[in-house]
């Protein structure tokens, strides 16, 4: 049942679905229904309707005269966003390394320190959270709001596969070596190398993934 302490019920229904769609909760074909949610989240039918119309907005469910059906994150979405993103995200640490503040880097820093302690502590819940944290940094401190607004669903929709990255001791170890050069890259304000090493973490992220298919 959701806490009823919000000021938007209809977004706290929305990130509640949303999440539970991407984390695999309800896989791509569940067929969903109003009273279903009603029973699920305690809540009445119209945050949900709400909550419904944005995630087919967003593409992750469909609704037809046969009800409403899950679509997820397709193989070819998953290649799709990693695409998107390797081209997107290198200008954007390029960015970053070119802005950043002191307070900034020191910001990110602790982020990516945190990441690395969770690792050797084998926390792949806290791993994934740093992890996002990390990535969502280095977006806002770019400056831009249009790249900011444009990378973080992107990012978002893979988190059910990001996780599984973490939980996979070798990948989350690597994964931590590339956001430390990362860093280093954007400590330097060396806007080229910053590109660079982002693009490659993308890259190895992608590869990881599709090469262990899609459930």
């Amino acid at each position: 049942m959701l806490d009823h302490r919000t000021v938007s019920l209809a977004e706290k229904v929305f990130e509640r679905l949303e999440n539970d769609i991407l984390t695999g909760k309800y896989p791509r074909g569940t067929v969903l229904t109003e009273m279903m949610l009603v029973s699920d989240l305690g809540v009445s039918r119209t945050p949900i309707r709400e909550a419904l119309s944005r995630l087919e907005q967003e593409r992750l469910i469909s609704t037809t005269g046969k009800g409403i059906t899950v679509l997820g994150v397709t193989a070819k979405d998953l290649e799709d966003i990693f695409n998107i993103r390797i081209r997107i995200e290198g200008m954007v640490s390029a960015e970053t390394a070119m802005r950043i503040t002191d307070e900034q880097l020191a910001e990110l820093r602790e982020t990516l320190e945190l990441q690395e302690f969770y690792v050797l502590k084998g926390d792949a819940d806290r791993i994934k959270q740093m992890d996002s944290r990390f990535h969502r940094l280095i977006y806002r401190f770019s400056g831009s709001e249009v790249y900011n607004d444009a990378l973080i669903p992107l990012h978002k929709k893979v988190k059910k596969y990001r996780k599984a990255s973490v939980e996979n001791s070798s990948r989350a170890e690597q994964s931590a070596r590339e956001h430390r050069a990362i860093f280093e890259a954007i400590e330097k304000r060396d806007p080229h190398l910053a590109e660079k090493y982002t693009v490659e973490h993308i890259v190895h992220a992608r590869d990881y993934i599709l090469n262990r298919g899609i459930e």
